[in-house]
């Protein structure tokens, strides 16, 4: 069964700092590319940073203050983020993604909250 479980969501003050993380399992987690996204009220979801085997990819919004990790030993990907703006506010979502040349496999978890506030 296929888990990806959020956490390190919450409240922060602009300028601080959280770190997300994702925990998977239920897949081959090193073959995966793993991706954070994230939603606010009203608008679309969005690529905030993903990792695969050797590459980083980060939205121009977050570059510089966001960083993503994953840690093969524990099957986790993680988003450390510095420097928060209001604008950061969102649901962040993890979300693991495989393309082989037969099938797609997309897996997403539930989503934690990040809110940006004074």
């Amino acid at each position: 069964q296929v888990q990806l479980v959020e956490s390190g969501g919450g409240l922060v003050q602009p300028g601080g700092s959280l770190r997300l993380s994702c925990a998977t399992s239920g897949f081959t987690f090193s073959r995966y590319t793993l991706t954070w996204y994230r939603q606010a009220p009203g608008k679309e979801r969005e690529l905030v940073a993903s990792i695969g085997t050797v590459s980083t990819n980060y939205a121009d919004s977050v570059k510089g203050r966001f960083t993503i990790s994953r840690d093969y030993a524990k099957n986790t990907v993680n988003l450390r983020m510095n420097n928060l703006e209001p604008e950061d506010t969102a649901v962040y979502y993890c979300n693991a993604f495989l393309r082989t040349s037969l099938k797609e496999y997309d897996y997403w978890g539930q989503g934690t909250q990040v809110t940006v506030s004074s």
